[in-house]
Protein backbone atom coordinates (compact mmCIF):
# COMPACT_ATOMS: atom_id res chain seq x y z
CA UNK A 1 0.00 0.00 0.00
CA UNK A 2 1.22 3.51 -0.73
CA UNK A 3 0.20 7.01 0.26
CA UNK A 4 0.73 10.56 -0.94
CA UNK A 5 1.66 12.99 1.83
CA UNK A 6 2.09 16.75 1.84
CA UNK A 7 4.89 18.37 3.83
CA UNK A 8 6.99 21.46 3.31
CA UNK A 9 4.81 22.61 0.41
CA UNK A 10 5.62 19.48 -1.60
CA UNK A 11 3.92 16.14 -2.18
CA UNK A 12 5.64 12.76 -1.80
CA UNK A 13 4.49 9.28 -2.82
CA UNK A 14 5.61 6.94 -0.02
CA UNK A 15 5.29 3.28 0.89
CA UNK A 16 6.28 1.17 3.89
CA UNK A 17 10.08 1.21 4.57
CA UNK A 18 10.77 3.98 2.02
CA UNK A 19 13.53 6.46 2.80
CA UNK A 20 12.63 10.00 1.73
CA UNK A 21 14.41 13.36 2.02
CA UNK A 22 11.85 16.04 2.93
CA UNK A 23 12.08 19.71 3.84
CA UNK A 24 13.56 20.30 7.29
CA UNK A 25 11.46 19.06 10.21
CA UNK A 26 11.90 20.20 13.81
CA UNK A 27 12.73 16.76 15.21
CA UNK A 28 15.82 15.06 16.62
CA UNK A 29 17.50 12.04 15.05
CA UNK A 30 15.70 8.87 16.15
CA UNK A 31 12.45 10.68 16.90
CA UNK A 32 9.13 9.61 15.42
CA UNK A 33 7.11 12.07 13.34
CA UNK A 34 3.54 11.85 12.07
CA UNK A 35 2.33 13.28 8.78
CA UNK A 36 -1.40 13.98 9.06
CA UNK A 37 -1.86 15.69 5.69
CA UNK A 38 -2.43 12.52 3.70
CA UNK A 39 -3.87 13.22 0.25
CA UNK A 40 -4.27 9.61 -0.91
CA UNK A 41 -4.11 6.15 0.69
CA UNK A 42 -4.29 3.15 -1.61
CA UNK A 43 -7.53 3.74 -3.51
CA UNK A 44 -8.99 6.37 -1.15
CA UNK A 45 -8.65 9.91 -2.49
CA UNK A 46 -9.12 12.81 -0.10
CA UNK A 47 -10.89 16.07 -0.71
CA UNK A 48 -8.37 17.54 0.06
CA UNK A 49 -7.15 15.12 2.77
CA UNK A 50 -8.24 11.60 3.79
CA UNK A 51 -10.02 11.73 7.16
CA UNK A 52 -8.35 9.67 9.89
CA UNK A 53 -5.31 8.77 7.78
CA UNK A 54 -1.77 9.24 9.04
CA UNK A 55 1.75 8.27 8.03
CA UNK A 56 4.39 7.72 10.71
CA UNK A 57 8.11 7.98 10.08
CA UNK A 58 11.40 7.86 11.95
CA UNK A 59 14.00 10.62 11.53
CA UNK A 60 17.30 9.16 10.29
CA UNK A 61 19.38 12.28 9.61
CA UNK A 62 19.35 16.07 9.43
CA UNK A 63 21.54 17.34 6.59
CA UNK A 64 22.05 19.99 3.93
CA UNK A 65 21.60 19.39 0.22
CA UNK A 66 24.19 20.10 -2.46
CA UNK A 67 24.85 23.73 -3.35
CA UNK A 68 22.68 25.30 -6.05
CA UNK A 69 24.27 28.24 -7.88
CA UNK A 70 22.01 31.24 -8.51
CA UNK A 71 23.41 33.51 -11.24
CA UNK A 72 21.68 36.70 -12.37
CA UNK A 73 22.83 38.80 -15.31
CA UNK A 74 21.51 41.69 -17.37
CA UNK A 75 23.24 42.07 -20.68
CA UNK A 76 25.07 45.28 -21.50
CA UNK A 77 24.36 46.70 -18.02
CA UNK A 78 27.47 45.48 -16.18
CA UNK A 79 25.14 43.65 -13.75
CA UNK A 80 26.15 40.18 -12.51
CA UNK A 81 25.28 38.51 -9.21
CA UNK A 82 26.42 35.05 -8.17
CA UNK A 83 24.87 33.41 -5.13
CA UNK A 84 24.81 29.93 -3.64
CA UNK A 85 22.13 28.13 -1.64
CA UNK A 86 22.15 24.91 0.41
CA UNK A 87 18.72 23.68 1.51
CA UNK A 88 18.22 22.03 4.92
CA UNK A 89 16.66 18.56 4.56
CA UNK A 90 15.53 15.72 6.84
CA UNK A 91 15.95 12.07 5.93
CA UNK A 92 13.01 9.98 7.17
CA UNK A 93 12.10 6.29 6.99
CA UNK A 94 8.40 5.51 6.64
CA UNK A 95 7.38 3.10 9.39
CA UNK A 96 3.61 2.92 9.05
CA UNK A 97 0.59 3.95 6.99
CA UNK A 98 -2.86 4.00 8.62
CA UNK A 99 -6.18 4.97 7.17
Amino acid sequence: MFAVIKTGGKQYKVAQNDIVAVEKLAADVGASVTFDQVLLVGDKVGAPVVDGAAVTAEVLEQFRDDKVIVFKKKRRQNYRRKNGHRQYLTLVKITGITG
